[in-house]
């Protein structure tokens, strides 16, 4: 019970040192702050984008290997390596666009930390 009580006391102490001043927040630029807002809203877009580029392509690609494989069964090996190197770099190209987003993340997030300082 006494650590309990310790560690309470110190966690309530340093409760104040995590306080912001309301002059602080107040001097926050809005028109800023709103411009960031819509570099966040690009980001999304850029990710639905992205991933729906990318479905309807391997959907494309996918179905037509299934349709070759269909007509000419035999001829199915042929169709498999090919068909995995255009799926993977088609994928690919969804992740670059997943990494550019989460590097775009980042930098918004040192934008608004830089606008609310």
């Amino acid at each position: 019970m006494k650590k309990f009580a310790t560690v309470l006391a110190l966690v309530l102490a340093a409760a104040p040192a995590f306080a912001q001043d309301a002059a602080h927040t107040a001097t926050v630029n809005s028109a800023a702050a709103g411009s960031l807002g819509l570099v966040a809203l690009a980001i999304g877009i850029m990710m639905g984008l992205a991933v729906l580029g990318g479905t309807l392509g391997q959907s494309k690609a996918a179905a037509s290997a299934l349709d070759g494989i269909a007509r000419n069964p035999a001829a199915s090996g042929k169709f498999t390596g090919p068909l995995i190197l255009s799926l993977a770099l088609m994928e690919s190209l969804v992740l670059f666009a997943f990494l550019i987003s989460l590097f775009m993340q980042g930098a918004l997030v040192n934008a608004i930390n830089t606008v609310v300082k």
